[in-house]
């Protein structure tokens, strides 16, 4: 058995032993006020970071409005003026403009955009209309009197009541649609294969619409598209120079290339698509999308004559106007999954 003096040696730690295990708490503290000094300098960039990239945005967007201000002034005064070929010179560079800021705009900024360039296309076909030479009012020369048994004349047309008023070019139309020529396209067809070629769609307004499990083909560069009312129908279409309307489908499968994409009152439909800004959607429900895939022989030429950039495609942005919580994504839209994505069309 120790002794109690031994015992008491033995418990003791020498006194080395204690001036390291304070020189190693010495060491750790600092260590730990440094991580924390580290952290906190860290949080303090990043809010900064923040700040500065808020202003920014807010100084994009302000640049933006004034400039998308005095562009639309310019357009207006020009459709004023009569001066129509330097309206739609400009109107394409105010689409340009609001295309090139989607990206740092809020997403009624690009709503209110895209509803003044498709007010201001609507007024310029309207001009154009308006503009056009109207046919010569000629008197014609009085016939001599029918000889016996000779077949009598036609009658003559009444002339326009002059109380009558002229019909309204823009009246009764459905949003998006521009009120000049008589669309192209094809309504109430259902079950059948329809198609139109590059000569048929060349910078034209195309319309679908009532159509009931067709397949439609769209080979060329229309102007516009809208797709409206149909139903368990897939809808093919080329590079379209600039917007198209989906509104009321269901169970549909679209391919589509475009500068602006707004679907209204749809459900139940596939979109593959390439747009230049950012997809809109409006009470909406179940709508899927994925990259514009399909193709034919001629495509290139027809982007190319549309003047969509291939290397410009947003397919993935879309905005849900029915749905403003921006820390949780909107239930309405989806992404289709790579491995289901159609590969082949035909």
């Amino acid at each position: 058995m120790a002794a109690p003096g031994e015992a008491a040696a033995v418990a003791a730690p020498s006194q080395p032993e204690v001036a390291a295990g304070s020189a190693a708490s010495a060491v750790v503290l600092p260590e730990r006020l440094q991580r924390r000094e580290a952290e906190r300098q860290q949080g303090v960039e990043r809010q900064r970071q923040k700040k500065e990239a808020q202003v920014v945005k807010e100084e994009q967007s302000e640049f933006f409005l004034a400039a998308f201000a005095r562009e639309r002034e310019a357009v207006e005064a020009l459709l004023a003026a009569g001066t129509l070929e330097e309206a739609a010179a400009r109107l394409q560079a105010l689409q340009k403009l609001l295309t090139g800021s989607v990206r740092f705009l809020a997403p009624y900024e690009v709503r209110q955009g895209q509803e003044t360039v498709a007010r201001l296309q609507g007024d310029l076909v309207a001009r154009r209309q308006q503009l056009q030479p109207k046919k010569k009012f000629a008197f014609r020369a009085l016939k001599k009197e029918a000889a016996p048994g000779s077949a009598p004349r036609p009658a003559e047309p009444a002339p326009p009541d002059p109380a009558e008023p002229e019909p309204d070019p823009g009246a009764g139309l459905a949003e998006g649609e521009s009120g000049g020529p008589p669309l192209c396209g094809f309504s109430g067809a259902q079950d059948a294969e329809l198609e139109l070629g590059p000569a048929e769609l060349l910078q034209r307004d195309v319309l679908l619409s009532e159509l009931r499990g067709c397949r439609v083909r769209l080979r060329g560069n229309p102007n516009t598209l809208r797709v409206r009312d149909c139903s368990g129908c897939t809808v093919l279409c080329g590079p379209v120079s600039t917007s198209v309307l989906v509104d009321g489908c269901s169970d549909c499968l679209l391919a589509l290339a475009c500068q602006q994409l707004r679907t209204h009152r749809t459900r139940d439909c596939r979109v593959y698509v390439q747009v230049t800004s950012r997809a809109v959607i409006e009470a909406c429900s179940e709508v899927s999308f994925a990259p514009y895939s399909w193709s034919y022989p001629g495509i290139e030429r027809d982007f190319e004559s549309s003047g969509l950039d291939r290397n410009s495609n947003n397919w993935n942005l879309v905005d849900d106007f029915d749905w403003l919580a921006s820390d949780r994504p909107s239930p309405n839209w989806s992404l289709i999954p790579e491995q289901e994505r159609i590969t082949c069309w035909d």
